[in-house]
């Protein structure tokens, strides 16, 4: 197994709950220089995203283990894969990337009949697990899984596509899902948006009830990260997550 730093082991309830946390997706990172970007983004990031495709269930190829490994041995920062793929090789993957280190590992509702194992075998290698959602899956597909999982991700445009703009379901999604949480006493479950992140849309997520944005060229391609993460970190906490 590689050595690793790690966060500390309850690093997902040690997330500060009164600001909106800064997920910084890796694939906007310069891939050819990933060990000086996480130098430059680390004191300013709560968590990375690191979106894993397998050209199927999303258009791309994303991120593989041996990478994570490399990532996981640069930072103490939590780790968030995002596994998009088929269901058929979900699990595969989902010992892969613990065993590379991930602190996180999301699975789509998607995958269908497999999705409960996945959920069972994140929790059962010591990894936090969660679920997300694609933009035209109905909220509802969430509440089979409200007891699962520690974290929510709904994607707020077309799944492994970057560039595009934030659906105008996005929001009311997001308001929808904080409202099932409430209504099943699990308003600990962390709620994500992903896709779409501009400075003009962060504060509608924000005030739609994320908890955090996953950023990507609005982290990695600003040369003030102190200032961005200053504004970020300053919009209001949103009524419907109080």
């Amino acid at each position: 197994m590689t050595a690793k730093t790690a966060p500390a082991r309850d690093w997902l309830k040690a997330l500060p709950r009164d600001r909106l946390l800064g997920e910084f997706s890796l694939w906007s990172a310069d891939l050819a220089n990933l060990e000086r970007d996480v130098a430059r983004t680390e004191p300013f990031v709560d968590l990375y995203h690191i979106d894993v495709a397998d050209g199927r269930f999303a258009p791309s190829f994303l991120f593989f283990a041996d990478q994570v490994a490399r990532i996981r041995a640069l930072t103490t920062k939590p780790l968030h894969v995002h596994l998009m793929v088929e269901g058929d090789i979900v699990l595969e993957q989902i010992r892969q990337f613990a065993e590379a280190g991930a602190d996180l590992i999301t699975v789509h509702a998607e995958n269908g009949t497999v999705t409960g194992e996945a959920l069972a075998l994140i929790k059962q290698l010591g990894v936090e697990a969660g679920i997300v959602l694609r933009l035209e899956t109905p909220v509802e597909a969430l509440k089979p899984w409200l007891n699962d999982v520690a974290f929510i991700t709904l994607l707020g445009t077309a799944i492994g596509v970057k560039g595009q703009g934030l659906s105008d379901e996005a929001c009311p999604r997001l308001l929808a899902a904080r409202r099932l949480l409430q209504d099943a006493g699990r308003e600990d479950v962390r709620l994500a948006a992903d896709g779409g992140i501009r400075e003009t849309t962060v504060p509608k997520l924000r005030a739609a009830g994320a908890e955090t944005v996953v950023l990507g060229s609005l982290a990695f391609g600003d040369p003030d990260l102190k200032a961005r993460t200053g504004w970020l970190h300053g919009l209001p906490v949103a009524e419907a997550a109080q």
